[in-house]
């Protein structure tokens, strides 16, 4: 016998869990996760900053909008989620110009120095920087999500992998591990999965593509101050922030994956670990661990949300590339208000629709 609900939510990263959690007490729902525990794969593998400045515009107004939320919630709690920190972009004139945008600005080099005096003087000859970025406490705000859609009703069935899905009558028919649902709703918030799980249930797939982006925390001999910036070439060919006493660094890969549980490919990390010991004097000399994550977007880059106009009650929460903490909150409130049908005039959910709809006309687009 299959549980019904109103929505069903397959998923359990950022994307599924937050808008479990916009969901909670408005409707019945279910969230449904592959693997044995929540936020197992790209969402455990973030940055974990928040940069008003990062991505395309309509991202960056996304960005806004999550921030706003957050600091209203920080504003009520005793643990933070959001930590000032900056975001600074290095490397020539031309490239530094070319990738400031939204609420970056310009700095001198002895100001960049000052910021982060680990980075070797000769290897960059302009700077940009944001000032409005934070950290973000990542597994705090995947746990309040999920302990706000529990409290509210919401099943989270974990080790529950989609082996079918088709739409009955004016609802879905959803089979899930051992489970049965039906509901109104279906939400694709499958991440790299996502075409795979409308190839399932019958839909046209969107041709998302996910990515490869390795990190790693690393072991220094010179560790970053609190206070120093989030450091990004703006050649995208690295980035590095404090963790602790150690280094969180990157390659800022973009490799095309297929949808799997990513692993670092063989000497990519010792390869950047010998670029920033030449760029800088952070003087790495062992890594704690390294990670794989997938960044899934869609063609032109901008998240997927919104109803299938041609496959009825199935939503897409997908293609948020590498921006999914940072425009999750804005996106949940969204979704939540599409599939409720609570959309009214100049409401932010309204705003972030049109803010979505002025780049992609449709979600075939």
């Amino acid at each position: 016998m299959a549980s019904n609900y109103d929505v069903v939510i397959v998923g359990g990263g950022i994307g599924g869990l937050s808008l479990a959690a916009a969901l909670a007490g408005k409707c019945t729902v279910a969230l449904v996760e592959a693997e044995q525990s929540l936020a197992f794969h790209t969402s455990s593998r973030s940055a974990r900053q928040l940069i008003p400045s990062y991505g395309p515009a309509v991202v960056q107004e996304l960005t806004i909008r999550t921030l706003e939320m957050l600091a209203a919630r920080d504003a009520q709690a005793d643990e933070p989620i959001l930590t000032p920190r900056g975001f600074m972009l290095v490397g020539d004139e031309e490239t530094v110009h070319a990738e400031a945008s939204g609420n970056m600005h310009a700095i001198t080099h002895d100001e960049a120095m000052r910021l982060c005096p680990v980075l070797d003087p000769d290897s960059f000859t302009a700077a940009g920087l944001d000032n409005g970025s934070f950290g973000c406490n990542a597994p705090l705000l995947l746990e309040e999500h999920r302990r706000t859609a529990e409290a509210a009703g919401v099943d989270i069935i974990t080790g529950a992998k989609v082996h079918s899905a088709q739409r009955l009558g004016s609802g879905w028919q959803v089979g899930a591990g051992t489970e049965g649902f039906q509901s109104g709703v279906v939400v694709n918030a499958a991440g790299a999965w996502a075409d795979e799980l409308a190839v399932i249930s019958g839909v046209e797939k969107l041709g998302l593509q996910p990515y490869r982006r390795t990190a790693a925390i690393v072991n220094v001999d010179s560790p970053l101050t609190p206070e120093t910036p989030m450091v990004c070439a703006a050649d995208d060919s690295f980035y590095f922030r404090a963790e602790g006493n150690q280094v969180l660094i990157s390659p800022s890969e973009s490799v095309p994956s297929g949808a799997e549980d990513a692993k670092p490919y063989a000497g990519d990390v010792e390869a950047l670990i010998s670029k920033l010991n030449t760029v800088t004097s952070l003087g790495i000399h062992s890594v704690d661990r390294a990670w794989t994550g997938l960044r899934t977007e869609a063609a032109d880059g901008i998240p997927v949300v919104g109803f299938d106009a041609e496959a009825p009650g199935f939503f897409w929460l997908a293609g948020q590339g590498g921006y999914g903490f940072q425009t999750s909150s804005a996106i949940a409130e969204l979704a939540a208000a599409l599939i409720l049908g609570t959309v009214v005039d100049d409401s932010p959910e309204s705003r972030t629709a049109e803010q979505l709809a002025a780049v992609r006309w449709s979600i075939r687009r």
